[in-house]
């Protein structure tokens, strides 16, 4: 498969572009900052360096153009203010979706965040700071925004809080599933599972578990 990468440098991209490169897949990458070619190109993915929060439509379509499926895992990241959590968790994901529509590339998975349904209808969670708080809302805007568009076979992944503990290949993944974490190795071969095999509409939790990654993307929901 050809897959394009949104926010390629993040860490469970990489785990991703590593996982996808090294069974035989071509990945691209899009980052920002262009010191971080280098680091995709050691991970065997082919750099666009292009920043989303500037970049037109048919900019972004030129990239995804002839690509098997898109993958949204850009984010504004620790420290960055609250309007960044607009302009980079929601507006870049709809402009990586309206890019794949013009494209004509149909998979689409989004990476957003547990807890996005807190937020739903405008509530306010309780004893989640202003920050948290702007960047759930920007994750469930993305997921409303991109979900039912009839060019696109969109499936959301919510993973728990994310660690850097090496992944056991088990996992838990479902609509709704308690709180919990998740190491980031887990949620980028959940992806690639998902890559396989899509799951259209599908908004899917995700937390460490007891099943096979393979087994639980089959047995998650009805395949697009």
């Amino acid at each position: 498969m050809r897959i394009v990468v949104a926010g390629a440098h993040g860490q469970i991209a990489r785990r991703l572009g590593r996982l996808l490169s090294a069974r035989g897949d071509s990945v691209v990458g899009i980052v920002r900052n262009p010191a971080h070619r280098s680091d995709l190109a050691d991970d065997g993915v082919d750099p666009a360096v292009l920043d989303l929060e500037t970049a037109s439509v048919d900019d972004v379509a030129a990239v995804v153009r002839g690509a098997d499926a898109v993958v949204f895992a850009a984010g504004a990241g620790p420290g960055s203010g609250i309007a960044r959590k607009d302009t980079v968790d929601r507006a870049a994901a709809v402009l990586l979706a309206d890019a794949a529509e013009r494209a004509g590339v149909r998979t689409y998975l989004l990476v957003s965040s547990m807890g996005a349904d807190l937020v739903a209808g405008g509530a306010t969670p309780e004893g989640v700071d202003e920050v948290f708080t702007a960047y759930l809302r920007a994750k469930l805007a993305a997921e409303e925004a991109v979900l039912g568009r009839p060019g696109l076979a969109v499936t959301v992944l919510r993973p728990g809080g994310l660690t850097d503990d090496a992944g056991t290949g088990s996992v838990t993944l479902a609509p709704s599933v308690d709180r919990g974490s998740v190491p980031r190795d887990d949620v980028a071969a959940v992806l690639v599972a998902l890559l396989d095999a899509p799951l259209d509409g599908a908004v899917l939790e995700l937390v460490s578990g007891p099943t096979p990654v393979a087994e639980a993307v089959r047995s998650a929901g009805p395949r697009g």
